[in-house]
């Protein structure tokens, strides 16, 4: 049995496809570990998610802003942007079932020396807290309270982290932090409005995996969400998101051995470039 890390799909069925030949996955033997953002701007969203979905437990996928994304505009809290591709998604028969599904995926998974989140984590969050948080917000979202959660989602504030934070501001932030966050400031506040590339980071501006964490040294996280940087691997951290949808490679590594498997987009001509896709 194998396990297989896979960075952001955004709609990009066909390719996932193609990646899934290439590494042989069976899904009576082997488990796929999804890094967010199943869904949006490519042709295949509906496509991803219900494949996703089907797998069972062969699968295990956390969400991404995308994801969250298309919650809030099926629930009315949010308009879709130009470059949305959920139409189909919100179209379908099974649309309910597909959502009560995807509200019901985690922010943050953990299996011994490895974990999964979509954006990142804060560098003073150890473990133990990151897990807390990411199940109080997760819960959140599955229970009765998750429209609630869902209209208070969107907005750049708090931009740092306190255990005082209201409620809503406690959700926001953790959100923020796991599904959207790429930089931090000196003061260790979220940056959210730069997407560009490491080279072109402004110098008051740190990668979040590049600021010392109290909690690093134990384990390998996962993440996505930043095509701009493509793959890069630290010693304790991997991004997996190497922009599929823009036309270039989505992005596999298996557990056991961290070999990395790269299947060029195979997608349809999207019209989009990079500089589109930075945005959340």
């Amino acid at each position: 049995m194998s396990t297989y890390v896979i960075g952001d799909l955004q709609g990009c069925y066909l390719t996932l496809q193609a990646l899934l030949k290439k590494i042989r996955f069976d899904a009576q033997r082997d488990r796929l570990w999804f890094v967010g953002d199943l869904v949006n701007r490519g042709s295949g969203s509906l496509e991803c998610l219900r494949f996703v979905r089907q797998l069972g437990s062969a699968a295990t996928a956390v969400l991404g802003n995308h994801d969250l994304h298309l919650l809030a505009v099926a629930e009315g809290f949010a308009k879709p942007g130009k470059l949305d591709t959920l139409r189909p998604i919100l179209d379908a028969a099974d649309c309910a079932a597909l959502l009560d599904w995807l509200r019901h995926r985690p922010l943050l998974h953990i299996d011994g020396k490895f974990a999964m989140v979509h954006a990142g984590l804060m560098p003073q969050w150890s473990w133990e807290k990151s897990s807390s948080l990411a199940r109080e917000v997760a819960g959140l979202l599955q229970s009765h309270r998750y429209r609630a959660t869902l209209a208070a989602m969107y907005g750049d504030k708090p931009s740092g982290w306190s255990d005082t934070l209201k409620a809503d501001e406690r959700s926001r932030f953790v959100i923020n932090t796991m599904t959207r966050m790429r930089t931090l400031t000196p003061t260790g506040e979220h940056q959210l409005k730069y997407k560009a590339g490491l080279a072109e980071m402004p110098s008051n501006l740190r990668a979040w995996f590049d600021v010392p964490s109290v909690r690093r040294a134990e384990r390998t996280l996962f993440s996505g969400h930043w095509s701009a940087i493509g793959y890069v691997e630290r010693s304790r951290t991997i991004n997996l998101d190497t922009g599929c949808i823009w036309g270039g490679e989505l992005t596999a590594v298996r557990l056991e051995d961290r070999k990395r498997f790269r299947q060029p987009s195979v997608e349809p001509d999207t019209g989009l470039n990079p500089p589109e896709l930075y945005a959340d």
